[in-house]
């Protein structure tokens, strides 16, 4: 793993979903639950908590 590569942690996992935790290079720390074909990555932006979902 390259220094611009982020460090992931896994939180809990199942048959059925992932969740964990990436610390970026820059400070930045996101979460990500990981259910079938849907993620959902929270972040902290700006002071204040958000979430933004895809499907893959």
């Amino acid at each position: 793993m390259s220094n611009n590569e982020p460090k992931t942690t896994t939180i809990a996992e199942s048959e059925n979903y992932i969740a964990w935790k990436a610390e970026e290079p820059d400070g930045e720390v996101t979460y990500h639950v990981e259910l079938n074909n849907v993620t959902v990555h929270f972040l902290k932006k700006n002071g204040r908590n958000s979430s933004n979902s895809s499907v893959i």
